[in-house]
């Protein structure tokens, strides 16, 4: 089948009102996946390499069949076979849209005439560590022939060693008969309440659109901190230059002042199970060791629903129950008595003050049992160990940080699952690092919504994901644009009786 005739007959099957069929690459978890399902695309498929994360996205979108739970290497699955492992048949029918990401590290420093020459002569490059992963996307675009094509990245693949890497992209993609656009959004403008900057690019075959390509509509608003529209400025600066020539980047929509306040922390995570960190240590029921997803705690006394709490609880086919799973958190007895006196806002240094300032008073309260160690001995320095966290106050400014409950958390990392400190609780009284299900609630996960592995694997999937209210508001923009506006019908997110 050629590419014009496949892509002819999937635009007359999405027009008789078929949905589309999404192959996701890099899925992850599956955070673009479940905002897409939720916008009506079907999920036919992804390649995850990491099997905790394949799991989850096979569990969460084909209820566990084994061919979609499995972990699979772009570099080594091809097309045509991951067609037959579904079985799909034809590979050029298969697929509708193509969505994901690869790990920007594939174009570092590969420019425009490398990128030309892969997309025109794979081969040559098929042994280049910077542009393996690109070469085997690209495989995958003209394989599918996909109407449409999305690409989520961080922002820095506007300037990434010097190289606007989504105007080359745009390039090559042009070459292959799609208007491709890319802009960056923020998902706390779209309902999640995370700020969260992410690079979208959209490309959608000429067949479709003939000269422009359309980003959604925000539907909240907030004032960003400096912080982040600094460093947006930064991700612009080869797209914005004059002598930049970006023939691809289009400004991101802009929020109207009138439109609903971005979801707040405490409103995203405010209801779910306390967790008494320091009291816990104490008697002994919080201990170093795995920590499973398997614990059910029920919900009752904290049924404190707001609206987005309803949508994390009522998402059509990811509902949550009576009880809530994966509420766990980090072990760290060192740092829940710091925690419990730092102020939202507070940051490494303010932490690190505080700790130090806990060790003068056991100091004093040694001396004056008479058994204060000497200043500078084996036994006071090991005392110190116990309250003083050893990071160096300037380097690692930012590596502590208090939520603060009335705006959105800050950029959720992978790296929660090693340390936890950039996203410590509001609260004091439970004086702790977020829990695994906190973080998948400031991500837009629903409750029902299931993680393969332990806790620290969760924390990866997570942090590494796209926020699905941020993908099914991308799905939805797509939508309109793959169908007439007469054919688009928004699809409901919430079980019937359940709509806030």
């Amino acid at each position: 089948m050629t590419d014009l005739k496949a892509v002819n007959q999937k635009l007359q099957r999405l027009r008789a009102g078929g949905r589309p069929r999404v192959l996701d690459l890099f899925s992850g978890c599956g955070g673009l996946s479940l905002g897409f399902k939720a916008a009506g695309f079907e999920i036919a498929g992804a390649v995850e390499f990491d099997a905790d994360a394949a799991r989850s996205h096979g569990t969460n979108f084909h209820s566990g069949d084994e061919r979609h739970c499995k972990a699979r290497d772009i570099t080594t699955t091809s097309p045509a076979d991951l067609a037959v492992a579904f079985g799909l048949g034809e590979v050029s029918a298969a697929f509708d849209v193509l969505v994901g990401g690869p790990p920007c590290q594939a174009f570092a420093r590969v420019g425009r005439s490398k990128l030309r020459e892969v997309a025109e002569h794979p081969e040559a490059f098929r042994h280049d560590p910077r542009a393996r992963l690109y070469i085997e996307y690209l495989n995958y675009v003209e394989a599918c022939a996909p109407l449409a094509v999305v690409i989520e990245n961080v922002p820095d693949m506007l300037n990434h060693g010097g190289h606007n890497i989504a105007e080359e992209i745009v390039d090559i993609l042009a070459r292959k008969g799609y208007v491709a656009r890319y802009t960056l959004l923020n998902a706390a403008f779209y309902g999640v309440p995370q700020m969260r900057e992410r690079m979208i690019l959209i490309a959608i075959r000429s067949e479709v659109v003939v000269d422009d390509v359309a980003f959604p509509e925000p539907s909240h608003w907030i004032d960003l901190p400096s912080g982040y529209t600094g460093s947006r400025a930064v991700a612009l600066k080869l797209t914005l230059a004059p002598e930049g020539a970006s023939s691809g980047y289009k400004p991101s929509p802009v929020a109207r002042d009138d439109l609903p306040r971005a979801v707040t922390t405490e409103q995203a995570i405010g209801d779910l199970p306390v967790i008494l960190a320091r009291e816990m240590l104490a008697s002994g029921e919080l201990r170093r060791g795995s920590r499973k997803l398997d614990v059910a705690i029920p919900y009752a006394g904290h049924n404190r629903q707001n609206d987005y709490v309803r949508k994390m609880r009522n998402w059509i086919g990811y509902e949550g129950t009576a009880s809530i799973r994966d509420q766990v958190i980090r072990y760290l007895p060192r740092d829940y008595r710091i925690f419990a006196g730092l102020k939202p806002g507070d940051q490494y240094p303010e932490a690190s003050q505080y700790a130090r300032k806990l060790f003068d008073q056991e100091l004093t309260r040694l001396e004056e049992l008479d058994k204060r160690p000497v200043d500078g001995s084996q036994e006071w320095k090991e005392l110190k160990a116990r309250f003083v966290p050893p990071y160096d106050d300037a380097k690692f400014p930012n590596k502590w940080r208090k939520m603060e409950a009335s705006t959105p958390a800050r950029t959720l990392l992978a790296h929660l699952g090693k340390d936890g400190y950039s996203h410590i609780h509001y609260d004091s009284g439970q004086a702790r690092p977020i829990s695994v299900r906190e973080a998948a609630r400031l991500q837009s996960f629903p409750d029902g919504f299931r993680f393969a592995g332990t806790m620290n694997p969760a924390f990866r999937q997570i942090g590494n994901a796209v926020p699905p209210l941020l993908a099914k508001a991308v799905a939805e923009s797509l939508l309109r644009q793959l169908r007439s506006e007469d054919d688009f019908e928004e699809m409901p997110l919430f079980a019937s009786g359940a709509r806030p």
